[in-house]
């Protein structure tokens, strides 16, 4: 599988993992890459202790039919939707098997839980770790209902805050809004207004409106690089507040929320990080994790704002 051809989505059974290839698969038809679809299921080797003291093997084919019928159905869905589509099945940790395979993908992709018993062994804490560890950018698909189906996708909003992370994913939402011909906001946010969540470190007689003014600079300064001459409009909002919270609201009306998987300190670790996982946890649409390790090395540039410097 070539980094750069194949979407990569996680099923086990559930509604939520077939909500999560029906979103892959269309974003792989869009794209014109392959989907590729597994089911990871891990074995113990034994059942239990036998009455002479040694111990019963587990006989896995049950378990191997079932992750088939699992694996046909998703297959037969996205081909359905007329998207190519190969799959596999592949035994041990559903984690650490789509954190090897997201090496070789260009996009993985997975439902935000399980369905109980052994659906339940990819989804889960599988949506919530995986995306801090691919080596690729994770979309977590969260179970849609007839109003927000998620696709096609027509407006997407991206957190940007400074630190390289960011960087990488603002680029990668310029390359989906191209993809789908959507509308694209970049949101930087700070919570400089006095109550919970303040910036403690900030003097009192701090001027809001010039910290506001400083971030859209360096907001504008990263939208500008990231489009890099392409014909793309991007929204701008400088925010006072919450990230996690604005970001979750944004999810209510928008088709895609893009993030970096970690922040920095000061105001770069303002959106990211910790706040990518609160993020995940409360999204209403789906939500891509880019992570930093996707990141071209990129040279110090002392003409930047400070809190766009790396």
């Amino acid at each position: 599988m070539g980094r750069d051809s194949v979407v990569l989505v996680g099923v086990d059974g559930s509604e939520a993992s077939l909500g999560a290839v029906d979103w892959a698969a269309q974003e792989a038809r869009r794209r014109g890459w392959r989907l590729h679809v597994v089911c990871a299921y891990a074995l113990p080797s034994f059942t239990a202790a036998a009455l002479d003291g040694g111990y019963a093997a587990l006989d896995d084919s049950a378990i191997q039919e079932g992750a088939q019928a699992v694996v046909d159905e998703a297959v037969a869905r996205a081909r359905g939707a007329g998207t190519e589509a190969t799959s596999a099945l592949e035994t041990g940790d559903p984690t650490g098997v789509m954190v090897d395979l997201s090496r070789e993908v260009g996009l993985a992709v997975v439902g935000t839980r399980g369905g109980g018993g052994f659906t339940d062994r990819l989804l889960g804490t599988v949506s919530s770790s995986l995306p801090a560890h691919a080596h690729c950018p994770t979309v977590v698909v969260p179970l849609a209902t007839e109003e927000r189906a998620n696709m096609p996708v027509r407006r997407i909003v991206v957190g940007v805050d400074g630190s390289e992370s960011a960087r990488v994913a603002l680029k990668r939402a310029v390359e989906e809004t191209a993809t789908w011909g959507a509308e694209l906001t970049a949101v930087a946010a700070v919570p400089i207004a006095t109550g919970a969540g303040t910036l403690a470190w900030l003097p009192a007689a701090i001027d809001r409106e010039e910290v506001l003014a400083d971030v859209r600079e360096g907001l504008d300064v990263a939208v500008e690089q990231a489009v890099a001459g392409r014909d793309i409009q991007v929204r701008r909002h400088a925010l006072d507040g919450n990230a996690a919270a604005l970001m979750a609201e944004f999810s209510t009306a928008v088709d895609l929320l893009v993030v970096g998987s970690r922040g920095r300190g000061g105001f770069t670790g303002l959106l990211l990080g910790s706040t990518s996982q609160a993020v995940l946890h409360h999204a209403r649409c789906p939500v891509m994790v880019v992570p930093a390790r996707c990141a071209e090395e990129d040279e110090f540039d002392p003409s930047r704002p400070p809190w766009m410097r790396q």
